[in-house]
């Protein structure tokens, strides 16, 4: 299937197919008009079931990935997914070589996952086997393969190398809002941009594209529906569709953001130098904020604010459904997934509560009176 896809004003179409020796082949061509490009792409795909060899089932299964990937995936995700396609595309080629999918079964595949596992964190080893799952899934349904094979498999990774998430505890990101409320500056929006993320648990490139139409002050909500591409400055997609929502906050937060009006600029963040903070410029002050506050926390970025606010939610009771909504997840596995170290956490603390409600529920004891 030819895939299209915009970059810098122009239509890219892009066909794969396999030739009679079973190497990958590419045709690509640009247009100015979308019409032109869906014209071109019909053209190529009539051209491929005639003269090309389309992927089937004996195809390599890192090749079969990879032509999964642009068909399905390429058109509508990051750049920063696209690099995470690209290491799984590189780690099943390293180890299946030109093995076709058709022959990748249950066993063979658990034995990657161990081979891949011994050198990497959970972390990674989850997401690319969350991404393999998802093209195997579709190869069942397109009649490639027939089972399922990687189903139930045990995900196996490097305990050494699988960090634990670094999050602020709820005495740590109060200190570190009120001393960012007590020593900012609308000529440096740095620290606002900090105490957004503490009390929404956005990202930064969510943060970085605000507008003042994207915030209600009425209804004490921020909306999110673009990101910020740093290297061109301009608004990007959300990172996919779940991204796009409706955050509530207060009037504690927003009544400090507001002061940001007074730079009359459009976009909310935006400095006294014109232009808004970058991931660098956020991260300098962030340290420089946590030093000044006396905490301690070498690992800690700004992507570890996000990781705060659900810390915070989860020791407030916040369902763990109304906590993925708010963070933009597809779904809730994919919560419970990046979470899961601080979900057990917080789970010891529920199961010594549940154990405390169950002891009301003991019988009465019983007092008998032994007549004399």
């Amino acid at each position: 299937m030819a895939s299209i896809k915009k970059k810098n004003g122009k239509y890219y179409v892009r066909v794969s197919w396999y030739d009679e020796n079973n190497n990958r082949q590419f045709k690509n061509k640009s247009f100015t008009k979308i019409s032109e490009a869906k014209s071109y792409a019909a053209e190529l795909e009539v051209l491929k079931s005639k003269e090309f060899l389309s992927v089937d089932s004996s195809s390599p299964f890192a090749d079969y990935f990879w032509n999964w990937f642009e068909t399905y995936k390429e058109p509508s995700v990051t750049e920063r997914t696209i690099l995470t396609y690209k290491q799984t595309y590189n780690a099943i080629s390293d180890y299946f070589g030109k093995t076709a999918i058709e022959n990748i079964n249950r066993r063979k595949y658990q034995m990657f996952i161990a081979a891949y596992g011994k050198n990497h964190a959970k972390s990674t080893v989850s997401k690319y086997n969350s991404l393999i799952h998802a093209c195997t899934k579709d190869a069942i349904y397109d009649g490639v393969v027939q089972k399922d094979f990687v189903q139930n498999v045990n995900v196996v990774f490097n305990k050494k190398k699988t960090r634990e998430i670094e999050y602020l505890s709820v005495a740590e990101m109060s200190t570190l809002a009120a001393y960012i409320s007590a020593d900012r500056s609308t000529n440096f929006t740095s620290k606002y941009l900090i105490l957004l993320a503490i009390y929404t648990g956005a990202r930064l490139g969510e943060l970085q594209t605000l507008t003042w139409r994207d915030i209600n002050f009425s209804f004490k909500t921020i909306s999110i529906n673009k990101s910020w591409h740093e290297g061109t400055r301009k608004f990007k997609e959300t990172k996919n569709e779940s991204s796009q929502r409706i955050i509530r906050v207060n009037n504690d937060v927003l009544n400090i953001i507001k002061e940001l009006k007074v730079n009359n600029k459009d976009m909310v963040f935006t400095n006294q130098y014109g232009t808004v903070p970058t991931s660098s410029a956020a991260n300098k002050t962030l340290r420089e904020c946590l030093a000044n506050c006396s905490i301690s926390k070498p690992g800690f970025h700004f992507h570890s604010l996000r990781h705060t606010h659900v810390a915070f939610l989860l020791s407030e009771n916040i369902d763990l459904y109304i906590i993925s909504k708010r963070l933009g997840h597809s779904d809730i596995s994919t919560t419970s997934r990046v979470y899961s170290y601080l979900i057990d956490e917080y789970k010891m603390r529920s199961d010594n509560q549940i154990e405390t409600i169950l002891d009301t529920l003991s019988a009465p004891k019983v007092h008998q009176t032994l007549s004399k």
